[in-house]
């Protein structure tokens, strides 16, 4: 009995069938629309066009700020405002406050968070569980109903007016400590701090050794984070702080006049955004990165 094959053409197609069923299932990027391009170009815009704006105010005269139609078109003014800024209060002071307070509470926050972190997700001691729900717990209390016993506790300590007022409240945060919980739970292996056990690693030695390298993505993002609002705490250093202002209570004083300077203030507000600027792409490999591979795992 003669068996017949199948015509070529049916073994040459038959492959390919699930081939696109996968990329249909899997969810493959298809070629984007002109409308998607729009929409993100809307968007794009939409976000830079305010640091934009800051920048052509900065660089104008106050009389040009008022003109109608508005300018928009950078001036040759730039740097007599930057100078203005400086004249008008102690802003390279205000820099600096803000430069040691945010980065002390940043590595602070990233050290501390990943070690407690570690603590919470690979370590199996009693109370564990009630522990990181009450650190938790700690970050639904609106910061307004601590500012009096705080600053209270800050007279008693004689730290009114110093940066170490600002900087020890903030050294953890409960978000920190559930973030890296989270993260390092899935990031690292089981497998891999028992075989640091077996090579002869202690506690924070598998802390230093493993736990840190792993938690390099996670960790970039948490210091942004972190960064970003110590560098733009306004409430807490104000009550705190008298004389030795940070750069956000330095921004408040160029404003504060009977009329508002817009040229000044945007000009300062202009100087306190490009540290934010810079940390962004020194670690802009890191945060994407981060943000990928939890968005793969997740």
């Amino acid at each position: 009995m003669t068996v017949l094959a199948d015509p070529p053409s049916t073994r040459a197609e038959t492959p390919a069938e699930p081939r696109r069923a996968r990329r249909r299932s899997f969810g493959y990027p298809r070629k984007a629309s002109v409308w998607t391009y729009a929409a993100l170009l809307a968007v794009v815009a939409g976000s830079v066009f305010p640091l934009y704006w800051s920048l052509v105010v900065s660089s104008q005269t106050s009389d040009a700020v008022a003109k109608v139609p508005p300018v928009l078109i950078p001036g040759g003014h730039l740097f007599d405002n930057i100078a203005r800024v400086f004249d008008s209060t102690d802003f390279a002071q205000a820099l600096l406050n803000s430069f040691i307070v945010s980065g002390s509470v940043t590595i602070s926050v990233v050290f501390f968070s990943t070690l407690a972190g570690f603590a919470f997700a690979k370590l199996r001691f009693r109370g564990r569980k009630v522990l990181l729900v009450v650190a938790i717990g700690t970050s639904v209390v609106p910061q307004q109903l601590g500012i009096i016993p705080l600053y209270l506790l800050m007279a008693d300590l004689g730290w009114t007016d110093r940066l170490a007022a600002v900087i020890v409240p903030g050294l953890v945060t409960a978000f920190g400590v559930f973030f890296m919980t989270q993260y390092l739970g899935r990031a690292v292996p089981d497998e891999l701090l028992e075989a640091g056990r077996i090579d002869g690693c202690g506690t924070f030695g598998l802390f230093w050794h493993v736990v840190l390298p792993a938690a390099r993505p996670a960790a970039a993002v948490l210091g942004l984070f972190t960064f970003m609002q110590a560098w733009n705490d306004f409430f807490w250093p104000l009550v705190v702080l008298q004389d030795n202002a940070t750069v956000q209570v330095a921004l408040s004083s160029l404003a504060s006049g009977y009329t508002t300077d817009y040229t000044l203030t945007l000009t300062g507000t202009l100087l306190a955004t490009l540290p934010i600027l810079v940390i962004f792409m020194v670690l802009g490999r890191q945060i994407v990165g981060g943000i990928m591979q939890g968005a793969i795992k997740g």
